[in-house]
């Protein structure tokens, strides 16, 4: 009975083996196919994502070249032989403000004394002359014209030996204090001048000694004084004057002109409201401002936002053409364009205007004169 009883517990316990690793192995194999079904999904996924990475890059690239405008060179794409924009009645493209009574701000187009004298001194410093006589003393800031001849040890050295040299006290162009020792001497004098090559001297032979050097001051470059006879010498055939008096008025009177010239136009574009834009003619602007960006090597790091950026710069360059061509065709304003072209070889010379027109082309140049009248109208307007 009792081996009975055992065999019976032994065949228990064996069937009960059996069933767990049998248990155990369904469950081995249902992990192996959930980890099998996530696997799959994973990849599935992965490729998607992959596929519609690799999309939005083929797409971005096809987008970009089906906007990207192609750079030239051409002036007068887009434009009439005249001047005007091709096919285009600019008065039906934009709304002009009331440039018939504009109140220009007097304080805004008046000449300042800074820049009246500014150019009265570039003007007279453009006479300097050469100034010998003895009893003129250098000072700081003065141009003096020298000779010199320097020595080291005794022994001229290369580059050390000029004559007739232009020189600016104060420059700092010389080395050491070069400039600084010829401060009190005249024009005539022999002046000894010691100094000390710096020790990173760009010539490595000199670099760190000591140098003398023979200096003849021939004179001091003297600028002329605003006279009324420098005016008559000088100035009265070119600028129809003959006073300094004169001279000066005309200088203020020139700035007020650019000023009064400058708001008025600006008062123009800035007012005016562009209903349609010439699309091709934005197009070939377009094409001309990148140009000009290639000739500045403008890096272009994300070519969406640049080209949306060449966009609005065009457009902005648009919307000034067809606020004077909309000027130029209400006021009924005209010029004929081959006595435009003589008039301007008769004054310059038939190889200059040619010159011109092979650069910019006539339709572009047609252009500027047109910018040119409605800009002389409006000032003539303004001062009736």
């Amino acid at each position: 009975m009792a081996d009975n009883k055992r065999n019976k517990t032994e065949t228990k316990t064996n069937m009960s083996k059996s069933k767990a690793k049998r248990e155990a192995r369904k469950k081995q194999l249902q992990k192996e196919q959930k980890q099998k079904r996530i696997s799959g999904i994973i990849s599935i996924t992965a490729a998607a994502v992959l596929a519609a990475a690799l999309v939005f890059v083929v797409g971005r690239q096809i987008y970009i070249l089906s906007i990207r405008t192609t750079p030239s060179q051409d002036f007068g794409a887009g434009l009439s032989v005249d001047g005007r924009i091709e096919g285009v009645t600019a008065l039906d493209m934009v709304t002009l403000p009331d440039y018939e009574n504009i109140s220009v701000p007097e304080e805004e187009v008046a000449a300042t004394t800074e820049e009246v004298d500014n150019r009265i001194n570039s003007v007279l410093s453009s006479y300097k002359e050469l100034n010998e006589d003895k009893n003129l003393v250098i000072a700081d800031g003065d141009e003096v014209n020298i000779d010199f001849a320097g020595t080291v040890d005794g022994t001229a050295f290369d580059g050390g030996q000029a004559e007739d040299y232009a020189l600016t006290i104060g420059s700092g162009s010389f080395i050491d204090d070069f400039e600084q020792q010829l401060i009190g001497h005249k024009p005539g004098e022999n002046v000894t001048i010691e100094v000390t090559f710096p020790d990173d001297y760009r010539n490595a032979e000199m670099a760190g000694k000591d140098a003398s050097f023979a200096v003849t001051v021939n004179g001091i470059m003297v600028t002329p004084e605003l006279t009324d006879e420098f005016v008559a010498e000088n100035l009265a055939q070119s600028e129809g004057v003959s006073t300094a008096q004169e001279y000066r008025a005309k200088v203020e009177n020139d700035f007020y002109e650019s000023h009064l010239t400058n708001y008025l136009t600006k008062y123009i574009v800035e007012n005016t409201t562009v209903n349609t834009y010439p699309n091709d003619y934005v197009k070939a602007v377009k094409s001309l401002l990148k140009y000009s960006d290639s000739m500045t090597s403008t890096q272009i790091d994300d070519e969406i936002a640049y080209e949306k950026e060449l966009t609005a710069r065009a457009k902005e360059n648009v919307k000034s053409d067809l606020a004077y061509q909309a000027v130029f065709e209400k006021a009924g304003l005209t010029f004929d364009v081959e006595a435009y072209f003589a008039d301007l070889a008769a004054q310059s010379g038939e190889d200059y205007v040619n010159s011109l027109k092979e650069y910019y082309g006539q339709a572009y140049l047609a252009q500027s004169q047109i910018r040119q009248l409605v800009t002389d109208y409006l000032a003539q307007l303004y001062r009736s």
